[in-house]
């Protein structure tokens, strides 16, 4: 006779950590682009720029989580076949 065994999984161990609704390096890097041009330069009008980015971005995480990774990942591929 087979025993199946259940144990609960904490749903942290399953998704992505996300910061304002995109991965966390994403939302790092464009909160610290969007201050730095905003605030270190005086560029206010660059900020609604970046706000914008931002809300494509949460789009693009909640369609496909993995998004930003795989897109890293292609970047770093090397082409294989000449077209």
């Amino acid at each position: 006779m087979q025993r199946d065994i259940e144990a609960p999984i904490h749903r942290a161990l399953t998704e992505k950590i996300l910061l304002a609704g995109v991965p966390r390096e994403i939302g790092i890097l464009n909160g610290t682009g969007g201050a730095a041009f905003g605030l270190g330069l005086g560029s206010y009008w660059v900020v609604p720029l970046f706000v914008v980015t931002h809300f494509i971005f949460v789009r693009l995480t909640k369609i496909d989580p993995y998004f930003f990774d795989i897109f890293k990942r292609y970047l770093k591929q090397a082409d294989i076949y000449e077209a």
